[in-house]
């Protein structure tokens, strides 16, 4: 059952490669696939890394074997010389970073840095240009610590604004991948705020960028104290939601995770409420779904069903916040295994806090709502 609702394979397309690891370690440890296709597909991805000796050990523990195939033998001394070359390359710069009285002397001007680097230590854009080859190359080594410090360096100094937005990108992989949330919230925002203000010729071009931005940031978000906040602040955005709309709405399920355990946004539920009324018919996701039951079709013998997929997934484990109105009281306090004073008094909340339109009957015991008919 949980593998079906899996969302794996919608979303690696749009990672980095080395931010899917932490998917598979995900789904190794939950195992929701056989063991043997998880490190098949580790394989697949290390493939086009170079981080050899990982994809060592896990083709010997995939085959049970210390044997390895003579290609990642091959490959091995490829990355090592590769990386000698790199270095060798990017070593003025390298001896220059690595100097802290040297440093010292760089200014937020990048002309004024580029000028003293050049007069002082003989380092131009050539140099420079190595640094981002040599960083990028540590990156798909695995050395996320090392890259992540050299692509800021390089972003730093770079007048190249297309290898400076590509860094930027990789600086935020690697924040990632380290767990680095604060740092990487930072890189996030750097990120979209660059993206919102850039051209992008086609057009279609700023949908993907924000595409890709929302997929990564589902890292963070779910990691940082404030993300089920921030989640919900940025994908709320007409444009992240038009572009969830268009081509992400499986993106519909974490932010519907992130309204329902959040209370502080609840002005904004409705409105997204009204996203899921569009969609329900377009995309399939027992989260969504389920908020379809409550607040859209009030059908909530269907939404018990639902919330027992969603438990079963295990992607909801907290459904008591959802608000069943539209019940009776009996019949909420039956469903939520509450008695009847308590479901009385969770409702009133809900009522309150979602600033849905329902009234109490106290005479009768029931709650009294209104139709949600969206307009066409």
């Amino acid at each position: 059952m949980a593998a079906r609702y899996d969302l794996t394979q919608l979303i690696a397309p749009q990672l980095d490669r080395h931010l899917v690891f932490p998917l598979l370690e995900f789904l190794q440890e939950r195992g929701l696939y056989a063991e043997e296709e998880i490190l098949e597909a580790k394989i697949e991805l290390l493939i086009h890394t170079n981080m050899v000796d990982y994809a060592m050990d896990i083709h010997k523990s995939l085959y049970h074997s210390d044997d390895v195939p003579h290609e990642m033998v091959d490959r091995r001394v490829e990355v090592v010389t590769r990386l000698k070359s790199l270095e060798e390359a990017a070593a003025p710069i390298l001896t220059f970073l690595h100097n802290p009285n040297a440093v010292q002397e760089l200014r937020a001007e990048k002309q004024h840095n580029l000028q003293m680097l050049s007069d002082r230590y003989q380092i131009g854009t050539e140099q420079i240009e190595a640094l981002y080859r040599y960083a990028k190359f540590q990156f798909e080594c695995g050395n996320y610590s090392g890259a992540a410090d050299y692509l800021y360096r390089y972003g730093a100094l770079s007048t190249n604004s297309e290898r400076s937005l590509s860094a930027l990108w990789g600086k935020l992989a690697a924040e990632i991948l380290m767990q680095n949330w604060d740092i990487a919230l930072e890189e996030l925002n750097r990120l979209k705020e660059i993206i919102d203000s850039k051209s992008f010729s086609p057009p279609l071009n700023h949908v993907q960028c924000r595409i890709w931005l929302m997929h990564w940031s589902l890292f963070i978000f779910f990691n940082h104290d404030n993300g089920r906040t921030q989640i919900i602040d940025l994908f709320n955005q007409d444009k992240y939601l038009s572009a969830i709309q268009t081509n992400a709405l499986h993106l519909l399920r974490y932010l519907a995770t992130a309204f329902i355990v959040n209370k502080r946004r609840r002005p904004q539920f409705k409105d997204f409420i009204k996203v899921i009324q569009q969609e329900q018919y377009s995309y399939e996701d027992p989260i969504t779904e389920f908020l379809a039951c409550v607040y859209v079709n009030y059908d909530f013998d269907e939404a018990q069903k639902k919330m027992k997929v969603c438990e079963e997934v295990r992607f909801l484990t907290w459904s008591k916040t959802i608000s069943f109105l539209g019940y009776a009281f009996s019949v909420l306090a039956e469903k939520l295994n509450l008695n009847y004073d308590e479901a009385e008094r969770w409702i009133v909340n809900l009522i309150r806090t979602s600033k849905l339109d329902a009234k109490i009957d106290a005479e009768t015991g029931t709650i009294v709502m209104k139709p949600n008919h969206l307009n066409v």
